[in-house]
């Protein structure tokens, strides 16, 4: 049975009538050029892009309008995207390998080449009221987001790849639309790009500026590109010890060094796995607050006394990543050693910092790239589990108040003489507060907007509620938590979420 507060359901299981096959038929493909001639050149990737090199896919879900038939919107958004390479020529190119002048290695660029990005009509035979409940992480979304462009099928021959062979003929970008083949329409966007492309917040700028674009409008920001910005300094000078990444000494070029993943936080797992929402609404959010205030001025922790200022640092985020990191590390603990030397275990939390208005000078608003950092916070298991829960929200604020300028800057320069992964038992990525659902098109605002869920049971997804929330004031105020876990594990989570939120 699912727990409630109320009328919020705090676990949500998936529907008893989870449609797995969207009955999703491609219609029609292309490649689509930049609209007007772009300057051939090559774009440097920061060590911060270079950091992993996969999919985003993430799909957006629109009601009908009386005014934008399928046919339109499909129309615009092809148009949109033409228009849009221009100021965004870095989509229509393609990944290539460039000499590391540093480490006598290689390191991937952007060839701007005009070779295109990846445009795709397609229809469902379903109506959106029966695809149910669109926060549900259902599997089946992913059939709303092409991956690949084979453009060597039948009926397909004509259109040449302008780039060789191999990931070179991969376009960076590729964008789905889809509508209902029935009366009651509806139309979903879907978006793949490399992980190197954008990041949340530069992925939202791009919406908005494609959204304009579709309203015949001028653009809404006009995007930075240079991202030598965040090249590492010369010579390289790393001035703090960095355990929140791992160095792989026998790594291949272009993601071939899948054997070494399996020790970071983005390996696939090939165990089945429990998919659940934990939907926290405002009031609870409020009530996770209440609890990470301090009730003395100090704490005892193993190493004695710990002063703790006065609500320091209680955000939301970090109430919420503070409670994952509990429920997620405490049955680790137990589990991987059956008795109190579990306890004794060092548990590292990652979660991702914006760096644009840490760094010195800021980076623009505009800024196109990845800028984003891993932080990290560790205490050994016995402290999570006795400290009051304001120390563990301390110890979530402090690992992002580590980001200085001089530490990103460390982090940079790192990159350029290791290759590496983030490195720690589990990550919190956010999508909490992009706005996605906020992005104005002429045919309205997305219903919603979400990440496609991915198999991977030690990234925790935070992404916004769709539920209007009376608790405040009539917003949509609230968070959803995605946790995938093995049956057992996710059980042994749940347990606990459920006890910390309402036990009191």
């Amino acid at each position: 049975m699912n727990r409630t507060i109320g009328r919020v359901e705090l676990v949500v299981r998936p529907p008893s009538n989870l449609l797995k096959d969207l009955k999703v038929t491609v219609q029609y493909k292309s490649l689509v050029s930049p609209s007007h001639e772009t300057e051939k050149r090559s774009i440097f990737l920061s060590n911060i892009d270079q950091v992993l090199n996969f999919d985003v896919q993430t799909v957006h879900f629109f009601a009908s309008h009386n005014e934008f038939s399928s046919d339109l919107v499909a129309e615009k958004l092809k148009q949109s995207l033409t228009n849009i390479l221009v100021p965004y020529d870095f989509l229509a190119g393609r990944l290539k390998l460039n000499p590391n002048s540093s480490t006598g290695g290689i390191r991937l660029a952007i060839e701007c080449n005009a070779a295109g990005a990846g445009f795709l009509e397609a229809s469902s035979e379903y109506a959106l009221h029966e695809i149910g409940d669109l926060v549900y992480p259902n599997s089946a979304f992913a059939q709303l987001v092409c991956i690949t462009m084979d453009m060597d099928r039948e009926n397909d021959a004509s259109i040449k790849h302008p780039a060789s062979a191999g990931h070179r003929d991969h376009p960076l970008c590729i964008l789905q639309v889809q509508c209902a083949k029935i009366q009651v329409r509806w139309i979903c966007n879907g978006h793949i790009n490399q992980s190197f492309i954008f990041d949340g917040q530069s992925f939202r700028l791009f919406l908005d500026n494609l959204a304009a674009l579709a309203g015949d409008k001028l653009l809404a920001i006009i995007p930075y590109s240079d991202r030598e910005i965040l090249a590492a300094r010369s010579p390289p000078r790393i001035a703090f010890p960095h355990p929140e990444l791992q160095e792989l000494k026998m790594c291949t070029q272009l993601g071939q060094d899948d054997d070494h993943l399996s020790s970071t936080v983005f390996e696939v797992t090939q165990e089945e796995l429990d998919f659940k929402i934990f939907r926290l609404s405002c009031v609870d959010l409020i009530k996770l607050k209440e609890k990470a205030k301090p009730t003395s001025s100090s704490s005892s922790t193993e190493g004695g006394t710990q002063s703790i200022s006065s609500s320091r640092g209680v955000t939301s985020f970090n109430v919420v990543t503070a409670l994952i990191w509990r429920c997620k590390a405490l049955p680790a603990c137990d589990d991987q050693y059956g008795d109190d030397d579990g306890m004794d275990r060092e548990s590292r939390i990652l979660y991702a910092v914006d760096i644009r208005p840490r760094l010195t000078p800021p980076l623009p608003r505009s800024y196109t790239g990845n800028a984003v950092l891993i932080a990290y916070a560790s205490a050994r298991c016995r402290e999570l589990e006795q400290a009051p829960f304001s120390r563990t929200v301390e110890m979530v604020h402090e690992g992002a108040e580590r980001m200085t300028n001089e530490y990103v800057r460390s982090v940079i320069d790192w990159g350029e003489l290791h290759k590496g992964f983030p490195h720690g038992d589990v990550l919190v990525s956010s999508w909490w507060k992009l706005g996605f659902a906020e992005v104005e098109y002429p045919w309205g605002k997305p219903r919603y907007s979400c990440p496609v869920a991915y198999h991977r049971k030690d990234v925790i997804l935070l992404f916004p509620d769709e539920q209007i929330d009376a608790g405040c004031g009539g917003r949509n105020g609230g968070v959803n938590i995605l946790v995938a876990l093995p049956y057992d594990e996710m059980q042994k989570f749940q347990t606990l979420f459920l006890k910390f939120l309402l036990g009191d």
